[in-house]
């Protein structure tokens, strides 16, 4: 009995521990796109800047998918607390595959501002895309992170790590992949009302 309370309470202070650093994370993360951001605001007085520039389709059709991905992550995370494997199984394969996805509109979305004659680097290059190109792809790395981590998540479930009384795995990717797609719908509101 004692040695299940010690267990108990080693348990608790782990996942107390683990999502306290994660929390700090994405502190930092939320702190570096809000210079990007402002950096972003103040060259908006650029005499270069595109006034006309629209986003992309790809990128609204994106931000349904990350929302998406934050649903179906949730779902798991409850699935796993009543110990029902194989929805999980599925939530989290239709995290990934909206994940995935997302990045594949993400570059869609960059090749539809290329068609339209706008460049990211280079002589055809303007301030405007360029800080749209970097603020993106700077969120598809940190998403890369997130894909990794599914990755893993996925392959524990399948090695049965988790259930209703460990879920610290799938809580902790669940709390980082919420912030993802947070991250991403403040992104895509900025830069569609901060144009």
């Amino acid at each position: 009995m004692e040695m299940t309370i010690k267990a108990s309470d080693e348990q608790l202070r782990k996942s107390k521990s683990a999502k306290l650093i994660l929390l700090f994370a994405m502190v930092s993360m939320t702190m570096m796109f809000a210079g990007l951001t402002s950096a972003f605001v103040v060259s908006k007085s650029r005499a270069d800047w595109l006034k006309d520039f629209q986003l992309p389709t790809a990128f609204y059709y994106s931000t349904a998918v990350i929302i998406g991905c934050s649903v179906t992550f949730y779902l798991a995370k409850k699935a796993i607390q009543k110990d029902n494997r194989s929805a999980v199984t599925g939530l989290l394969l239709g995290t990934l595959a909206l994940g995935v996805l997302f990045v594949v509109l993400q570059f869609q979305g960059f090749g539809q501002i290329v068609e339209k004659g706008y460049y990211f680097t280079g002589q055809g290059s303007s301030i405007t895309t360029t800080f749209l190109y970097v603020v993106t792809v700077t969120h598809l790395l940190h998403l890369a992170g997130g894909l990794i981590s599914l990755l893993i998540i996925i392959y524990n479930h399948f090695k049965q790590k988790y259930n209703s009384t460990q879920t610290l795995g799938i809580e902790l990717g669940a709390m980082y992949w919420h912030f993802l797609d947070l991250l991403w719908v403040y992104l895509f509101l900025f830069l569609y009302f901060f144009k």
